[in-house]
């Protein structure tokens, strides 16, 4: 499929944070680089779907800053773009 992830070190990265902090009951994390303009293979631009009830009681906004702030070390460090999808169990 065209949204097919290339299985990289920063992909594994995410998952590994996002699992550890959130245990999530979904997550897909979709590396969306090859849609603009950067080199082959580049862990730029992700997807992350992520359903935890950590994000219970949390606006949308709290849950995106959660997940970016799990994830701050990555967005340092090549990672320019983040989608967050990010919902409880009830809302999935």
């Amino acid at each position: 499929s065209i949204s097919k992830a290339i299985s990289g070190s920063m992909k594994k990265s995410i998952e590994g944070k996002l699992v550890s902090l959130f245990a999530p009951t979904y997550l897909d994390i979709i590396n969306e680089s090859y849609m603009h303009s950067v080199p082959k293979d580049s862990e730029t631009h992700f997807k992350v779907i992520i359903v935890s009830d950590y994000f219970k009681g949390l606006s949308i906004l709290e849950k995106h800053r959660k997940v970016q702030e799990c994830l701050s070390e990555e967005l340092k460090t090549g990672v320019h773009a983040l989608s967050i999808v990010a919902k409880t169990q009830e809302e999935w």
